[in-house]
């Protein structure tokens, strides 16, 4: 397993395989995928999970975070945020918040992230903002 910074375009078509698969390959490009830091977790070479982070001041978006289907609930998602968060966290980054589909909050709960009372619909799916200080 080796995770490491990747550019925007090796992030769109897992983000879209995994979180919109009935969209076209241009829904998931961010108009400011410029700007972001983008990762992406290798297992023997093959690319099968992506984020994107993108600082402002003192704070980091995660966005866009997506595990190949095969692959997920064994761990990868899991190392890849967890790198993440001690890159930000190396760099002066004070807090972490996520849009997080409502149904992969826990997820996001076993890092610490917590609540807020800002939620949302994207289509047919429930959101939530979660945070976490670092």
């Amino acid at each position: 397993m080796e995770i490491r910074q990747i550019t925007a375009s090796e992030t769109w078509e897992i983000r879209q395989q995994v979180m919109w698969p009935d969209q076209p390959l241009s829904y998931v490009i961010l108009p400011d995928d410029d700007h972001g830091m983008h990762f992406g977790l290798f297992l023997n070479a093959r690319l099968i999970s992506v984020a994107s982070i993108f600082i402002t001041e003192n704070q980091a978006q995660l966005r866009k975070f997506a595990t190949k289907r095969e692959y997920q609930q064994k761990g990868y998602g899991t190392a890849l945020l967890q790198y993440i968060i001690d890159q930000i966290t190396k760099k002066g980054t004070e807090k972490i918040w996520c849009n997080a589909r409502k149904m992969k909050s826990n997820f996001y709960e076993n890092f610490g992230f917590t609540y807020t009372d800002k939620e949302f619909q994207k289509g047919k799916i429930p959101y939530v903002i979660m945070e976490k200080r670092l």
